[in-house]
């Protein structure tokens, strides 16, 4: 029996959306969904949630909970990770309040800023331990990887493990029609092109019928940026640099040197700019599980529809050879986008099949585009060296070079402050020299 592996199945209404679209892919009947997590409880929810779909589908797949991890993923075909280490609390709360003492405010804080720096921090060596138990027990499975900060995380893995991956994130297929009805625009018919670096990939064309829709959509933006809306930094950004982002305002505002800034706190009023979103989003997330536990968990008449998440699509493309286009996240080999490194993560249209994943050249972006991808991934890579080498100096450097800490801090200010989170993190981090 072939066997798609769920790590961290205890996010359960992820679980749902990924492992429910797997189940109503004909082709995946005959599986096993092997679930594992750290927390016993959650995974006994998801597996219970998880049942009763597949009661209520007549699916055939064979649900598996795991507490041995190894055992879980051992001739796994397929290995699913939506994982986040350290959790709310205490790891969300430090990445957020110690910048704070100096400062420097977030919104999302998962990608990169200093935030996202010590999030893959602590996420890298559990990601590794994954890659060694994979080298043992499925070396030939396929490594979905949900898990942010995505550009990091995949380029890790791609870099110093043997084993085959792709990252995923849900903000490139609804990019182009969530632009178009943000701006009353009708979404039928069109074709669209997406490349750049996760959170921060480009809307490079969008047509239809061979019409550029770009004029359109920009005399638009202009007059809607006007009145107060949810995504004013990404207009801000299509506006000035030319190109629409695939990732979301409150995002977007820390991933650039212009929107949160101390010397002038009218622009999060100007730009609508949620700081502190994440903490919200998880408390509200805390209280809305305990409330929709019960019926999620034990409604016996669930049942489901197929989501757009990439991750089903890629398993039947893979199974069928009926090849699909997916927007991946893969190493920049042989500069598939040119005018960026070849050694960072970039998220581009892919072709998969029974092949795997086969990445497309894209050639260069327009300069300014890559110029602000170049900013982010500097942060990425030496974060990444930081976390394989285990000098805490590429911590200092990763943090000096992003772009929304270099704007607000000094130097010693960047180095006390990593001092202070490394210190807060304790044992959640491997120690560093």
């Amino acid at each position: 029996m072939s066997k798609i592996t769920f790590l961290g199945a205890g996010s359960t209404i992820f679980a749902k959306n990924v492992l429910g679209d797997c189940m109503r892919v004909a082709a995946l009947q005959n599986f096993e969904f092997a679930l594992f997590d750290i927390d016993h409880e959650r995974l006994k929810d998801s597996e219970q949630m998880l049942n009763n779909i597949k009661r209520n589908l007549g699916s055939t797949v064979n649900i598996v909970s795991y507490t041995n991890r190894k055992e879980a993923l051992r001739n796994a075909k397929y290995v699913i990770n939506a994982i986040q280490v350290g959790g709310y609390e205490p790891s969300t709360i430090i990445d957020f309040e110690i910048p704070k003492k100096y400062g420097l405010r977030q919104t999302i804080a998962d990608t990169v800023g200093i935030g996202g720096i010590f999030r893959n921090l602590r996420t890298i060596p559990v990601m590794m331990d994954f890659a060694k138990d994979m080298e043992e027990v499925c070396p030939d499975a396929w490594f979905l990887n949900y898990t942010n900060p995505m550009a990091a995380l995949t380029g890790t893995m791609l870099r110093y493990t043997n084993i085959k991956t792709v990252g995923l994130c849900h903000s490139v297929q609804g990019c182009a029609k969530g632009l178009l009805r943000s701006l009353d625009m009708p979404t039928d018919n069109i074709q669209w092109k997406i490349a750049g670096i996760n959170h921060v990939a480009w809307l490079l064309e969008i047509t239809r019928d061979g019409e550029d829709l770009y004029p359109e959509i920009k005399r638009r933006a202009i007059e809607k940026q006007k009145e107060k809306h949810h995504d004013m930094v990404r207009f801000e950004l299509m506006l000035k640099f030319g190109y629409y982002v695939t990732e979301s305002s409150e995002h977007n505002a820390e991933y650039h040197p212009y929107f949160i800034k101390s010397r002038y706190p009218e622009l999060i009023e100007r730009f609508n700019i949620p700081l502190d979103e994440y903490p919200r989003r998880c408390i509200n997330q805390i209280e809305g599980w305990k409330k929709m536990r019960a019926d999620l968990v034990n409604d016996e008449n669930l049942t489901h529809e197929r989501t757009s998440e990439y991750g089903s699509y890629i398993i039947e493309a893979m199974e069928t050879d009926q090849p699909i286009k997916i927007g991946g996240n893969v190493l920049n080999t042989g500069g598939l986008i040119s005018n960026l490194p070849e050694n960072a993560c970039v998220e581009i249209p892919c072709i998969v099949d029974a092949s795997g994943v086969t990445p497309t050249y894209v050639g260069d972006l327009p300069e300014q585009l890559a110029a602000l991808n170049r900013t982010n991934i500097n942060t990425q890579l030496l974060t990444i060296q930081a976390a394989m080498t285990g000098k805490k100096e590429h911590i200092y450097q990763a943090a000096m070079l992003d772009p929304h800490t270099s704007a607000e801090l000094s130097i010693d200010d960047i180095i006390s402050l990593c001092d202070d989170l490394i210190e807060a993190h304790g044992d959640m981090l491997p120690a560093f020299e």
